[in-house]
């Protein structure tokens, strides 16, 4: 049984002191591979050290997250974009819209989502979205794309049924992480009413561990116990969970000999 964790930010601080334990602990739980997508400029050099120490289980994407758009947002996207020039990403992220912490860029968070969209086409790569209390903004900037093969993932998907249904049927993937196995989470009774075709796994280390480590340090590892959810909520085995999942991730992220 194979998994991908489809978001996981490992090569933050959180992971200095164990990183090749945790890659190791991950692998023995079948998830042997791993989309790590950037923050901002003051992670891109951890990122790209990170990956260059284990390229064949990590995939790199490059973007700048809504939370770090500020008034200098144009300048630091061309600094960001330069990336693309220099070595191989498999898709831009993370990017989106996060009007949760604060409303004040919201202007300049829809024009430097809309910018790094413009990315995904010009290097004919997926997104990977961040919509933090922003589905109606999220869609309206992606409205704007409509018939341009626009391609990727609603990261940490929580949304309702109506906003699981547009996702499905502008053909993104919804990702699904800790958030399902929580006790009061109405998560799965969204995710039910959809085919597995439109969903990956992922964990957002070291952010949003899963129950029975909600509130601990998250970890890749921990991929398997979210798949296991999902198994009980479509009445599957949980290698069916993986297949359909890593398929999935491995043709969206266009990862070859997955």
């Amino acid at each position: 049984m194979m998994l991908i964790d489809t978001h996981t930010h490992i090569y933050m601080e959180a992971f200095d002191e164990d990183r090749e334990e945790v890659i190791r602990n991950a692998a023995s739980n079948g998830v042997e591979y791993m989309v790590l997508p950037n923050v901002d400029t003051e992670t891109t050099a951890r990122l790209k050290s990170v990956v260059n120490e284990y390229p064949e289980k990590l995939f790199p994407a490059m973007g700048l997250h809504p939370t770090s758009v500020k008034a200098d947002y144009k300048a630091v996207l061309e600094g960001i974009e330069q990336e693309f020039q220099e070595r191989k990403y498999y898709a831009v992220g993370e990017i989106g819209i996060d009007l949760h912490w604060d409303k004040t860029f919201l202007k300049q968070q829809q024009e430097a989502f809309a910018r790094q969209i413009e990315w995904s086409l010009t290097y004919d790569l997926p997104i990977i979205i961040h919509a933090r209390k922003s589905y109606n903004e999220i869609f309206q900037v992606l409205n704007t794309f409509k018939g341009q093969n626009v391609r990727g993932i609603f990261h940490c998907f929580s949304g309702s049924y109506e906003q699981a249904k547009k996702i499905a049927d502008m053909g993104f993937l919804m990702g699904i992480g800790g958030v399902l196995t929580f006790k009061n989470s109405k998560l799965g009774e969204t995710v039910r009413h959809f085919d597995l075709k439109y969903f990956v796994l992922e964990t957002d280390a070291p952010y949003l561990a899963p129950t029975p480590y909600r509130g601990k340090r998250n970890q890749p590892a921990y991929v398997r116990l979210v798949a296991r959810k999902m198994a009980d909520i479509f009445n599957v085995e949980i290698e069916n969970i993986a297949k359909s999942t890593t398929n999935n991730a491995a043709k969206l992220f266009r990862l070859e000999n997955i």
